[in-house]
């Protein structure tokens, strides 16, 4: 999939509601991958759409892991916890999952989290519950026991030109239904594809090649 060229972090769009779904588009609503997705770097992906317009559309996929990298790892790393300090982050901080968030710009970490927390000029507010910030000083405050009540660390995201996602929705590439706050942060990554599914009536073992959405 082409990245459709905006740093999310540079974002101009203003905290606010999503676009409706009467324009089309699908802020805030979950993109679940059909079997003839022949890109296998979404191959059983469930993917959160962060933005989607006439100009493109970016989402961050939670539900695939980033290797064997873990948080407090990641936080000595970028020198905001010193080693061997992991033992003093709050739990929360401690089982945070770093996952894969798409191929575009794999070197940057993007925070998808609940709205409870919030930085201004930084942090783009998706819908009521889940915003997105790409900023440290949000892991500085998870690190704290600050930052918000529930968060995934995505390293890269998934991007689409102008009028990719649709021609990939048509050509029967995704389904998509709501997304819930479980199926956004829950710990059980491995189960996620199969639970999005079931959400919109799919068992996961009889999806054929024909197009749906929720």
């Amino acid at each position: 999939m082409a990245p459709t060229g905006k740093r999310t972090g540079e974002s101009t769009r203003k905290a606010g509601p999503a676009l409706p779904n009467s324009a089309g588009y699908l802020d805030g609503r979950l993109l679940i991958a059909m079997p003839v997705m022949g890109d296998p770097r979404f191959e059983r992906s469930v993917i959160y759409l962060c933005a989607h317009s006439a100009e493109g559309a970016m989402g961050i996929i939670v539900n695939h892991p980033a290797g064997s990298i873990d948080f407090p790892e990641l936080l000595q790393q970028l020198g905001i916890i010193k080693k061997g300090e992991h033992i003093k982050l709050p739990e929360n901080a401690e089982s945070m999952k770093v996952l894969r968030g798409g191929p575009v710009d794999t070197g940057r970490g993007f925070v998808l989290h609940s709205s409870d927390f919030y930085i201004e000029n930084a942090t783009l507010r998706i819908d009521d519950g889940v915003c997105l910030t790409a900023t440290v000083d949000i892991l500085r405050a998870i690190a704290n026991g600050s930052g918000p009540k529930h968060a995934i660390l995505a390293l890269g995201y998934a991007g689409w030109a102008p009028g990719q996602l649709e021609t990939e929705i048509q050509s029967n590439g995704w389904l998509h239904c709501d997304a819930d706050t479980d199926l956004i942060f829950g710990d059980d990554v491995d189960e996620k594809y199969g639970r999005a599914l079931r959400k919109i009536g799919i068992d996961p073992g009889m999806l054929s090649n024909e197009a749906g959405h929720a």
